[in-house]
C-alpha cells in the first residue's frame, strides 16, 4: 500500500505578512487556498496565460505534433532565386484558388 509522507515544520509569519517555503520553491508560482479562518492549503501551479490556452487544446496539440514531424523529416531547402521561388508560389496559390472556385462552382451545379 503507498502512503504519503506528511512533514511538519513551523513558520513564523513576518511582520509583512510572509512565510519562506524554503529555495527549493523560489520563483514557482503557488495556489493558496484558504480552506477555514487560519487553515491554509499551499499548492505549487502551472499557469497558462489566457491567451495561449489555445495552444492546449487537443486538436492543436495534434497540428502542432504533426507540423514538428514535418519539420523534422523535411529540412530547410537553400533558394538561390527568390524572385522565381515567390513566383511558384503565387501560381500555386492561384492554381489552387481557382480550384477552389471550380468545385464550389461544380457542387452549385450538382444541386441544380
Amino acid at each position: 500500500m503507498n502512503t504519503i509522507e506528511t512533514k511538519t515544520s513551523v513558520k513564523v509569519i513576518g511582520a509583512n505578512g510572509q512565510i519562506s517555503l524554503g529555495k527549493e520553491f523560489a520563483g514557482r508560482q503557488v495556489l493558496v487556498e484558504e480552506r477555514a479562518p487560519g487553515v491554509w492549503m499551499v499548492r505549487t501551479a502551472l499557469v497558462i496565460p489566457e491567451n495561449e490556452m489555445w495552444l492546449h487544446q487537443p486538436q492543436v496539440n495534434q497540428d502542432l505534433k504533426r507540423a514538428l514531424a514535418y519539420a523534422q523529416s523535411n529540412p530547410p531547402k537553400v533558394v538561390g532565386d527568390l524572385d522565381a521561388f515567390f513566383g511558384e508560389i503565387s501560381h500555386a496559390e492561384q492554381e489552387s484558388a481557382v480550384g477552389s472556385k471550380q468545385s464550389r462552382i461544380s457542387r452549385k451545379l450538382a444541386k441544380t
